[in-house]
């Protein structure tokens, strides 16, 4: 038997240290993380007594004046309270400001000598401001944007049917989307108080 050599048994040990430190280290990063769902029955702020469902329909949302904007108030109103409607005593405001942008988004060479546009997407952007209905104050705020693809026919009744259908599924999303984002900026202003 030979003896180890001592150069190769430090660099082991060198090594082993580092993937010590790096185990440690990444324990640590782990540990660190709070997931939790959304639909718990854990409050969404700090000090809160009611579960995030009930936080979440304490939100009352601020009318619009389009029709798009509209269909994503509706349903931001339908998520926050699961189908109840809103809080007859708000705790938190939402202020909502949507724009729509309705764009061709291919041209298809047809008998003629003209383009003419066969798909299309509107693009619904929505920028909030969220505030505490007792103090005033702003909790957050934030922008979100969904686009939603829609084909158009050569009828014009079809084409403009197609855009409000494509307004429609893009309005679900975005509200989808600021449900969420709402939600995540409680949690938020819930780990500063």
């Amino acid at each position: 038997m030979s003896l180890p050599d001592r150069e190769k048994t430090g660099v082991a040990r060198l090594l082993g240290r580092a993937a010590l430190y790096g185990l440690v280290a990444s324990v640590a990063l782990v540990s660190a993380c709070t997931v939790r769902p959304l639909y718990s029955n854990a409050p969404l702020t700090a000090g809160s007594t009611v579960g995030a469902s009930a936080e979440l329909a304490s939100i009352s949302v601020k009318p619009v004046k389009t029709r798009y904007a509209q269909q994503v108030r509706n349903n931001l109103i339908f998520g926050f309270g699961q189908g109840a409607g809103e809080p007859a005593t708000p705790a938190y405001i939402l202020d909502l400001g949507v724009t729509e942008l309705v764009e061709s988004a291919a041209l298809v060479q047809i008998q003629t000598d003209e383009d003419e546009p066969t798909a299309g997407t509107v693009t619904l952007t929505s920028s909030y401001v969220l505030t505490d209905a007792s103090t005033g104050t702003v909790i957050a705020t934030g922008k979100r944007s969904v686009p939603s693809s829609f084909d158009r026919p050569r009828q014009e009744y079809a084409s403009y049917r197609a855009q409000i259908d494509a307004e429609n599924r893009a309005a679900r999303e975005l509200a989808d989307l600021l449900r969420l984002s709402v939600a995540q900026d409680l949690v938020k202003h819930g780990k500063k108080a």
